[in-house]
């Protein structure tokens, strides 16, 4: 049964993509928009102007933006292999050695042709600068959340101020760094994903501060040694970061990736071909001149594509405008790549809350939620219900559901009786994987209601269920936020609202503009909701570990639900602690991960889909399907009406 259910999943995945893919065929352009200096690029997801790091949010749309102007990762995906390699234009070598205590270092020389939109040269202490500003105090000070590195040696002792430097970043020479992880974080499955790290200028940022490194790592100090008071301060920053006219945050003037800023206006955001800027890790260089990116309309963004108004419409799902645009491809007026997305759409409780801080709760709404319909309704078909957290692109969920070949390779000599068993043994440990084991929750108002009886809420006069919980009457009269504009609350209207009106749970859908949601979701504004729908995408190096801030109690807590559970987090450091290359190890850890999820739900999931980019017949060589955002993706395509 297993097997059968994992080919059910490989095949409606599989054809979902092949109709993609043939829907697109054929598609070309009769007549080309004339002049190619310009793409005007159309997301349905605004950007909320956070161009510089995830620190202070990670909106989709900003994430694009951010691979469009900052370049020069120290190390890149390698998507055939599942596994992140250094990159070959930035590290010119790279030596790893092991101290006594277990400690690894990496020692990365520099090609010395890296340079800043300015003509600024960068340099091992540019990538220095960005280890010790990601994790600078003074961030939490302006509004932001500093990256939590404790992979690095001497994390600890650098933040708490008992060592004046940070012992696992070392600047050996202009251009050679040295990163240590410490032993006590290894191993870590995506052991060289922990090295990931662009380029900031200093001198834009924090003028007037360098970074030194007087033989016991990297820290930060006044250019001018006379000046006794330390530049680097929540002000400073207030200032060159956080100003919405100026500030580095939304306005970067001097970058080192593919483009540069030209204009922001809040809405749109114009981009011109950074000079400076040597190509990516396959040597590629953008030759569309000048870009634009803008809000568009799930309404009217395919006819604005046809009538000429965009070159380029991006992360397209809504079951409507998708149907729009495959309708455009069959007539070859523009043309279409699909490919499945690594994230989900999901409800997250805020557990905080003493109405869902229970996970009967949780549960119970689980159980009057019609997923299958809603992913139905609001992907029109090119979507799948996920139980856990996890992406239908995903290359865990790819390869458990057969999608994905196992990483498993025959001997080649078929007498080798010993070699044989050996893989057969390891292709059967793979074939066993699986996430039958999940929940699937659908729609039994009887279990529901069963879930709330023994968790103590009754129904009040009013039809309600209440519970006195430290002395308090609360009542399961909920309200869920969602994205203004998104028009999956009438499928919630029907499968979802009913459903818990019958077991005695109250709900009211409220529209929010998406800028405001996520600041809520990110608790940078009062959470007086309950719960709220969003859509989210993973990071490459998926471990959700980091997600949680473990107290001054021990408790680990999933900081944005506010969700404690100690064996998930424990499931969580399983995953990240499997060796690298131990890929049946750490699929292992992802299954039990899962079932977890699956049962104590800090989120509701409810869909994957596939995502799919319509765009003019003239726009070529846009490899989005290998990408992770459309700004990689860009750099190697070109315009023309051939």
């Amino acid at each position: 049964m297993r097997r059968n259910m994992k080919k059910m999943s490989a095949l409606l995945l599989a054809l979902l993509l092949l109709l993609a893919q043939a829907l697109a065929e054929g598609a070309a352009a009769d007549e080309s928009p004339a002049g190619y200096q310009n793409l005007r690029v159309g997301n349905p997801t605004p950007m909320r102007g956070e161009f510089f790091t995830e620190l202070w949010g990670n909106a989709t749309s900003d994430i694009d933006v951010r691979d469009l102007l900052h370049g020069y990762n120290l190390v890149i995906w390698d998507v055939n292999n599942n596994r992140f390699k250094e990159d070959p234009s930035v590290v010119s070598g790279l030596a790893v050695t092991d101290n006594q205590a277990g400690d690894r270092s990496f020692v990365m020389v520099l090609q010395d042709d890296l340079y800043y939109s300015d003509g600024t040269k960068i340099t091992a202490w540019d990538y220095a600068f960005s280890y010790l500003f990601q994790i600078a105090p003074e961030i939490e000070q302006i509004g932001g959340r500093p990256l939590r590195k404790e992979h690095l040696l001497g994390y600890e002792a650098y933040l708490n101020g008992t060592a004046r430097s940070l012992a696992g970043v070392r600047v050996l020479a202009d251009d050679t760094l040295m990163v240590t992880i410490s032993h006590e974080y290894l191993p870590f499955f995506y052991e060289m994903g922990l090295l990931i790290c662009n380029p900031y200028p200093i001198h834009v940022i924090a003028p007037g501060v360098t970074v030194r490194d007087e033989g016991e790592g990297v820290y930060l100090a006044n250019i001018d040694e006379t000046q006794q008071e330390p530049l680097f301060t929540a002000e400073l920053l207030r200032r060159t970061v956080m100003d919405p006219e100026t500030g580095y945050m939304s306005h970067p003037s001097v970058v080192s990736g593919p483009y540069t800023l030209t204009s922001w206006d809040g809405e749109t955001a114009e981009f011109a071909i950074n000079p400076y800027y040597k190509g990516n890790a396959l040597g590629q260089v953008p030759t569309i001149p000048t870009l634009t990116y803008t809000l568009c309309d799930n309404e009217t963004m395919v006819d604005q594509l046809l009538a000429g108004e965009f070159g380029l419409l991006d992360k397209a799902m809504r079951a409507d405008t998708v149907m729009a645009g495959i309708a455009g491809v069959q007539k070859g007026a523009c043309r279409m790549s699909a490919y499945p997305r690594i994230g989900m759409g999901y409800i997250t409780f805020m557990c905080e809350k003493p109405t869902v801080s229970s996970q009967a709760v949780r549960q119970a709404i689980a159980w009057c939620l019609d997923r299958d319909r809603v992913t139905e309704d609001y992907t029109g078909g090119f979507g799948k219900r996920v139980d856990g957290y996890y992406g239908i692109g995903q290359w865990m969920y790819t390869m458990i559901t057969g999608a994905r070949p196992f990483p498993v390779i025959p001997p080649q000599d078929a007498q080798d009786a010993q070699a044989q068993a050996e893989y057969e043994e390891t292709l059967a440990a793979y074939q066993k994987l699986s996430l039958d084991r999940l929940t699937v929750y659908t729609v039994d108002t009887r279990r529901a209601a069963a879930l709330l009886d023994a968790d103590g809420w009754q129904l009040n006069e009013n039809g309600i269920r209440e519970k006195i919980i430290d002395g308090e009457a609360v009542t399961l009269d909920l309200t869920m936020i969602y994205p203004q504009g998104n028009n999956i609350v009438d499928s919630f209207a029907v499968n979802l609202v009913p459903h818990l009106e019958k077991v005695g749970i109250r709900l009211t859908m409220q529209a929010v503009p998406m800028g405001e949601l996520l600041t809520r979701y990110y608790k940078q504004d009062q959470r007086d909701m309950d719960m709220i729908f969003l859509a989210s995408n993973f990071d490459i190096v998926f471990d959700p570990a980091v997600n949680f801030v473990v107290d001054e109690n021990g408790e680990p807590n999933w900081s944005y639900t506010n969700h404690t559970d100690e064996e998930l987090y424990r499931l969580a450091l399983a995953m990240r602690r499997t060796q690298p290359g131990d890929i049946l190890g750490y699929m292992r850890n992802w299954v039990t991960f899962q079932e977890r999820f699956n049962e104590t739900l800090p989120m509701l999931p409810i869909y994957g889909n596939i995502y799919f980019d319509f765009y003019t017949p003239a726009l070529h060589d846009f490899p989005i399907a290998e990408s992770v955002t459309w700004g990689q993706a860009i750099v190697s395509a070109y315009m023309s009406g051939e």
